[in-house]
């Protein structure tokens, strides 16, 4: 995959979790206390840092790309083969069941077999309106092209319509709904 990556862009290592987390929590907004069971987003953030470090699930360094300025990450992107969803995200259930008490939760499978799915997209908001986004999203176009996926699936929350608006820009089209713990999200998929 380093074939595609701009000079900008490389791939996360686990030691990048402090920085990663914050933008895992931003991407998820109310999803993410929903899963430490808090109101307080910074709350979350520990559990973000754990499994950002670890392998085979969801939340890792493994799937996520990174965008580096100077040193900084100014925003990442988490993807991966949504037929692995089911098995990386058994450990995530498992730990916030135990350690945050988050039981009984309607989680839908995310996403569609056969895609890449996004799970996360986030750019902190110092360095939003550069175009981050959008070159985190072509890279993972290249990534999923280079795998052999036919299509790019995400999910968005209805009340954030300019991040819809942006995905539509780029091909984008719903596909569906799913709901996530308290909230009901828009699928999107962008075929390739």
């Amino acid at each position: 995959m380093n074939s595609i990556l701009k000079p900008n862009i490389r791939p996360a290592r686990p030691e990048d979790f402090k920085q990663v987390a914050p933008l895992i929590i931003q991407a998820m907004e109310d999803l993410a206390c929903t899963f430490a069971n808090t109101k307080n987003p910074a709350d979350a953030i520990p559990l973000f840092e754990y499994f950002f470090q670890q392998r085979k699930n969801q939340y890792s360094f493994e799937n996520s790309l990174v965008w580096e300025e100077n040193g900084e990450i100014a925003g990442s992107v988490i993807a991966y083969d949504g037929a692995l969803l089911p098995i990386y995200r058994e450990p995530f259930l498992e730990y916030i069941a135990k350690n945050y008490n988050v039981k009984d939760l309607i989680i839908e499978n995310e996403t569609l077999t056969g895609e890449l799915y996004i799970d996360t997209l986030s750019v902190f908001p110092k360095h939003q309106g550069k175009g981050i986004g959008s070159k985190l999203l072509l890279a993972i176009n290249s990534k999923a092209k280079e795998e052999g996926h036919k299509k790019i699936g995400l999910l968005v929350d209805f009340k954030n319509p300019s991040a819809k608006k942006l995905y539509s820009a780029l091909g984008f089209v719903t596909v569906g709904k799913k709901q996530l713990g308290n909230s009901v999200y828009e699928h999107l998929q962008l075929q390739l």
